[in-house]
Formats: C-alpha cells, sequence, structure tokens
C-alpha cells in the first residue's frame, strides 16, 4: 500500500473503445481531482489500448493475453494455462507500482486484473458499459460491492447506475460552434449535410457495404459522408470524392481518434450500438441510426433502446442495412431538418455527463 499522499491506481480494460474509452475518461478525471495519484492502464499487444491509451497521456503495462475462443478445439484447452500466466505477471505488476486499487471496465483484459487483485487482497471496482454485463465483470460483480453500470437495466449484484464516463471534450463539446472547423479539419465542405458513419474502433462489415453502394447518391444530393471504415477496412483506391454538382465530399478514414470533431461535424450519425456510440451521441444530442451487431447476446439493440426509445435515434436491423436503404432513407431524413431537431432536442438529459467524474470519485473514496 501506498501512503495517503501517493495512492496507485490501476485500470484495466482494452481490445476495443467500448472499454478503453471509458477507461480513458475516468483515467483523466482521477488525475484532475488528484493529481498526486499514480495512474496505470494495463492491456495487452493486442488491443486498440496499445495506441490510444498513450496518446491520452496514461502509462500503460501490457500482460499476456487470455483469448476466450468461440468454438471447442486446442485454444478453449489453452485457456486455463494462460490464464494462470496472466493472473501470476499481473500479481508482479500490481505489486510492482504498489497498487491500492483495481478499477476494471470488462474484457478480456479485466479478469486476471480482477483476479490478481483478489489474490492480493486489494479493493477492486468495476464498471460495466452495456446493457447486459460481460463474462468478467459477471465474475467480478462477485468479488467486490462497488459496481457502477451505465445503464439502469442492467443486472449485476451491487449495481448502482451512474452512466458512462464520457471524456470532457465530448460532454462539453458545442456541436454547432464546433461544426465548420471541424467539417473543414477533415476536407468537408464547410456548409453541407453532413452523414457520420462508424461501425465503431474495428469497423462493421454490413454497414461499410452499405455506404459504399449508395454514396455517389448521397453526394449528388448534397449531401457529404464522413466515413470512418475501421483500420483494417481502408483498401486501396477508397480515397476521397468529391461531387463536381454539389460539392459534396466523400471522406473515408480508416480511425478517428478525437471522436468529438466527427461528432461536430455531423448533423446524422450511422452506426453500430455499442455503449459508448449510443452515450456519446446522446451526450452532444447528435440524432442517429443504429444498426446493432445481430450476433451475440443483443447487447447493442438493449443499449440503442435508451435513445430510441427517447425519440433521439431509429432503430435498423442488421439485414435491412442496404445500399438501397441508406440511398433513400438518409435523405429522406435530411430533407426534414425539423424531424432532425426534434431528435436532438429528445436528447436532453438522456446520458449522464458526469460519470467519469463520479467514477473517479467513487473510486478515490474507496482507497482512502
Amino acid at each position: 500500500m501506498n501512503s495517503a499522499d501517493t495512492r496507485s491506481v490501476v485500470l484495466a480494460g482494452g481490445g476495443t473503445a467500448g472499454h478503453t474509452s471509458p477507461l480513458i475518461a475516468t483515467g483523466l478525471e482521477l488525475r484532475r481531482l488528484s493529481p498526486e495519484t499514480v495512474l496505470t492502464a494495463l492491456g495487452t499487444a493486442r488491443g486498440l489500448e496499445t495506441t490510444v491509451v498513450p496518446a491520452a497521456g496514461l502509462e500503460l503495462e501490457l500482460i499476456p493475453p487470455v483469448p476466450m475462443p468461440r468454438r471447442i478445439g486446442k485454444d478453449l484447452v489453452l485457456v486455463a494455462p494462460r490464464l494462470v500466466e496472466a493472473v501470476a505477471a499481473t500479481v508482479r505488476l500490481l505489486r510492482r507500482v504498489g497498487a491500492d486499487v483495481v478499477l476494471g471496465f470488462g474484457g478480456y483484459v479485466s479478469t486476471p486484473a480482477y483476479l490478481a487483485a483478489r489474490r492480493l487482497g486489494l479493493p477492486i471496482v468495476i464498471h460495466e458499459q452495456n446493457v447486459l454485463p460481460g463474462l468478467a465483470n459477471k465474475l467480478a460483480a462477485r468479488l467486490t460491492s462497488h459496481v457502477y453500470t451505465s445503464f439502469p437495466r442492467t443486472s449485476l449484484p451491487h449495481a448502482f447506475c451512474i452512466g458512462l464516463p464520457i471524456r470532457r471534450a465530448i460532454t462539453d463539446l458545442d456541436r454547432a460552434a464546433s461544426r465548420r472547423d471541424s467539417r473543414l479539419g477533415f476536407e468537408l465542405h464547410p456548409d453541407l449535410p453532413t452523414l457520420l458513419v462508424s461501425g465503431g474502433s474495428q469497423g462493421a462489415l454490413r454497414i461499410n457495404t452499405a455506404v459504399a453502394g449508395a454514396w455517389p447518391q448521397l453526394l449528388a444530393k448534397g449531401i457529404q459522408i464522413l466515413h470512418v471504415v475501421g483500420p483494417k477496412n481502408l483498401v486501396p483506391g477508397m480515397v476521397r470524392s468529391v461531387d463536381k454538382s454539389t460539392g459534396a465530399v466523400y471522406q473515408p478514414l480508416a480511425y478517428v481518434e478525437h471522436m468529438e470533431r466527427a461528432y461536430a461535424a455531423a448533423d446524422l450519425m450511422l452506426a453500430r450500438g455499442g455503449a459508448s456510440t449510443v452515450l456519446e451521441t446522446a451526450a452532444v444530442r447528435l440524432p442517429a441510426v443504429f444498426v446493432p451487431y445481430p450476433v451475440g447476446n443483443g447487447e447493442q439493440a438493449l443499449n440503442a433502446e435508451l435513445v430510441v426509445n427517447a425519440g433521439g435515434g431509429i432503430m435498423l436491423a442488421d439485414a435491412d442495412c442496404t445500399s438501397i436503404w441508406v440511398a433513400q432513407e438518409i435523405p429522406a431524413l435530411f430533407a426534414h431538418p425539423d424531424r432532425l431537431a426534434g431528435m436532438s432536442r429528445a436528447l436532453e438529459g438522456v446520458a449522464r455527463l458526469d460519470a467519469a467524474t463520479v467514477l473517479a470519485s467513487k473510486v478515490l473514496e474507496v482507497v482512502r
């Protein structure tokens, strides 16, 4: 344990932006509230955290990955020894940094962190981003009473809903004031209606395919597109294009590190239903069409329901997300600016804006 003046917090959560975004938001709030606290983020070499966590100015330590195979086979047999190795490595790390508490956001990085903290008798704080909790946080909720969630419907022992930790750059965003500069920063026309498209940090084949077949028609109608395709999906030939008659721009990008700039540039978003996307768009009052990922336990559809039921979003089944739908229905939405404005107004108060501060404060209370 550290002295009362120098606390050490280890934050665990990696793989995708769904885990790294709230981790970074909370880490930055911990630094603001308690500058003397030592912060260490935990990840693996395979995840998005290797780039976004250091870019946020947080220290990153890597442990061996423990992937959970979807099928029975050799990899399933290797889970137990890999987990033992990862927990041992995490125990050594927690001792080295003098950890006082482990704050976990779920995902494959968090399970070794929770078990290592348990072995050392350290307090555990968890935050679950989705309506349906993942396996790591289901486990951890049995090891601690400090359990926080993004959505009120999340079923975990001791759960208390505080909302999703979101960076201040997003919660403090004035979209209208930032719109022109953001569009110019992405090489978009500053005055044309803009659709933001993203399938999450890894991209989404269904959404990318639908937009790929429809963007020329949208540009011809004066609707431009900022298309975040995913790091592995930006292929040769996928380049910026401009419609000569309207000036509308199609701008494909692999990844956007500062999503607040993309939100500011947009009037409407077409996206998956990850918790970060759902609640960040709600926070900045950006209307959205959500296309939940159809594989798995249906968590994305449940996430999006909060915004859709409030009137700030539209739910579109994955199978219905086609080039024909995009070419017809997106222009129809833009043709009714009053409807988009109403959707934006409906998002007022849907997302809590203080979750990162609340979670950081709860963590500091634990170590005090």
